[in-house]
């Protein structure tokens, strides 16, 4: 008999997976299709890889400006761009199965047939728990259905094979503008549709309204507001959809056992991340509001350690976690919007820096964008902070771990930070 069974190698299976193995559980690990789920095969590592490669092409196109000429100028090969994700994905794979070693890892699709029992075909495995940790799956719209032709998914666009013509991209969330961001950078003509007022309708409306005004001038078309149906799809190469993402456990059966889902299709849980079946317990987009890589890998680590500590059970947080879009410019976020601390009384002070006052981003002629951070003038402390520019994405977890701590204003204002360097821009902006 296994102390766990996990299902699914995601970023949540795979972290929970780990920290069963620290804490001496007997543990399997589950999954039907690749080790490492959707960040690593068609979700955060595929996709920053290719972008990667934009960067590096658009960063080589100004290359006169750094006092360096290529006579001929930069070509892409997206044959050999897609090879080159291909080679990291399976890196980062190898070194998560070593990782993993002292796991019990079992291919296949898996039921849940009780409390303590999963049926992997036909083999009933005992275990005192389980953890669903199954991910999840693009949203499709009623009306355009995937045909894998011309209407398809993210996971669908990150695999083809030539670049197209045009694409058509409808939502404006994280995962549409990354994609609008990484192919205009690669010369395809990109149109972007997002139902909402705005872009990235739940960050900060000033971070918002200047990635727009970035895309335009990158030439992407934004349309806000948008209805889909009075577009002419026929004149895009393809329309992806990129409306979100949904809960995935199809074939576990659990409502046979008994596990409640929402209305949305999400696994129901506690504070503990306990399921509504004792002993089955689910961490990550299966279960959770959130649906990032770096808190479902918390939450199933979190999992693990209630698993192993019954009485002793940690509640899941979902205050300050850190925000990433890889667009460029690139975007973060961490804790409240302006908006949002305003909306819960609280007494703020909003600080701003613009990266054209660093000396930083001029060197490395990226001075599009600002941070902004939202201070909490009677605690005296950060309480949130959204940044557009250079390096955001890192810059993020300087203030993450001010805002976290609740570290007082006065000590974070006097931190000695590297000049010059982006990062000391988030100490000018408070100052």
């Amino acid at each position: 008999m296994y102390d766990l069974v996990i299902i699914g190698a995601g970023w949540a299976g795979f972290n929970a997976a780990l920290r069963a193995k620290e804490l001496g559980l007997k543990t399997a690990l589950m999954e039907r299709s690749a080790i490492g789920g959707t960040c690593l095969n068609s979700g955060c590592i595929p996709t920053k890889t290719l972008i990667q490669s934009a960067k590096s092409y658009v960063q080589i196109k100004k290359s006169k400006s750094f006092g360096i000429t290529i006579p001929s100028g930069p070509e892409i090969n997206f044959s050999e761009i897609q090879s080159r994700k291909a080679k990291i994905i399976l890196q980062l794979k190898n070194g998560m199965e070593s990782m993993l070693r002292g796991v019990d890892i079992l291919h296949g699709e898996a039921v849940i047939s009780g409390p303590q029992e999963v049926d992997l075909y036909g083999e009933k495995i005992s275990t005192r728990s389980i953890l669903i940790a199954s991910g999840s799956i693009p949203v499709e719209l009623s009306n355009l259905r995937y045909d894998g032709k011309k209407i398809i998914s993210s996971n669908e666009l990150l695999l083809l094979s030539e670049l197209p013509e045009s694409l058509l991209i409808v939502g404006g969330g994280v995962i549409g503008c990354e994609f609008a961001s990484l192919f205009s950078a690669l010369g395809v003509r990109v149109t972007i549709a997002e139902y909402a007022s705005r872009l990235l309708p739940g960050m900060d409306s000033d971070v918002s309204r200047k990635l727009e005004n970035c895309f335009r001038k990158k030439g992407i078309q934004v349309v806000t507001g948008a209805d889909i149906a009075t577009f002419d799809l026929s004149v895009f190469t393809y329309v992806a959809v990129c409306a979100g993402r949904k809960p995935y456990f199809e074939g576990l059966q659990l409502e046979k056992i008994g596990v409640k889902t929402t209305n949305s299709g999400g696994i129901i849980v506690d504070d503990f991340l306990r399921s509504s079946v004792p002993g089955i317990f689910a961490a990550g987009d299966c279960a959770s509001k959130i649906m990032l890589a770096h808190f479902a890998s918390y939450e199933g680590r979190l999992a693990v350690e209630n698993i192993a500590s019954p009485g002793k059970e940690k509640k899941v947080s979902f205050e300050n976690i850190p925000a990433c879009v890889f667009t460029d410019p690139e975007i973060a976020a961490v804790g409240l919007t302006e908006e949002q601390a305003r909306e819960r009384g609280i007494k703020i002070s909003v600080k701003k820096f613009d990266f054209l006052g660093s000396g930083m981003a001029r060197i490395l002629d990226e001075t599009d964008g600002f941070i902004k951070i939202v201070i909490d003038t009677t605690a005296e402390t950060i309480c949130g902070a959204s940044i557009i520019g250079p390096r955001a994405t890192e810059l993020i977890s300087l203030v993450s771990c001010a805002v976290q701590s609740r570290m007082p204003l006065q000590q974070f204002k006097t931190t000695i930070i590297p000049h010059p360097s982006i990062s000391e821009a988030i100490i000018e902006t408070v100052r």
